[in-house]
């Protein structure tokens, strides 16, 4: 099993997110030995969709591309939408991107890479509704379980969890 000891991953997210988006992929990570922290423009604490509160680590305003080792986007379509519109969680997206480190994502997540100008001439998925969202920014968007291009894994929904987590803790490892 890949193992993900000091690496340090940033879950991007604010209120709205889909519970088990984050906290299925955040216990993957410590399983295998990581540090995750939750970055939000939100303070205090954020509340996903169906009732699960988790503290913010970071504000996203103060929140560096240097001090994380990977990125996961949660999808919910309430936190997907909110979190694009956020400048400060788009310039750290865009600079993980852009520093060519790992990113996973999954569902509506995806939405902040179209913001982050991030997917084109990648190969992807997300939740069928982003297809053509995905496409008109450039990926090259398909419906399966999983798909890894590179350092960016793309799942559609929490049914894809247990394949979006191997392959997540896999691409963060490497």
């Amino acid at each position: 099993m890949a193992r993900l000891e000091g690496k340090n991953v940033a879950f991007v997210l604010t209120d709205g997110f889909e519970d088990s988006e984050l906290t299925s992929p955040w216990e993957a990570v410590v399983e295998a030995g990581g540090t995750p922290h939750l970055v939000s423009p939100a303070s205090g604490s954020v509340k996903g969709k169906n009732g699960h509160t988790q503290q913010v680590d970071v504000p996203a305003s103060s929140a560096s591309a240097d001090d994380y080792d990977a990125l996961v986007l949660p999808g919910g379509t309430g936190n997907a939408d909110k979190i694009r519109m956020d400048e400060d969680a788009v310039a750290l997206t865009r600079a993980i991107v852009g520093a060519g480190k790992p990113v996973a994502v999954i569902c509506h997540g995806a939405w902040i890479l179209t913001e982050a100008d991030a997917v084109r001439g990648r190969r992807m998925t997300s939740y069928p509704s982003l297809r053509t969202d995905l496409r008109n920014a450039g990926a090259d968007w398909v419906d399966e379980e999983v798909v890894v291009d590179g350092g960016l894994v793309s799942s559609r929904t929490p049914d894809d969890l247990p394949a979006f987590n191997r392959e997540l803790v896999a691409a963060f490892a490497s």
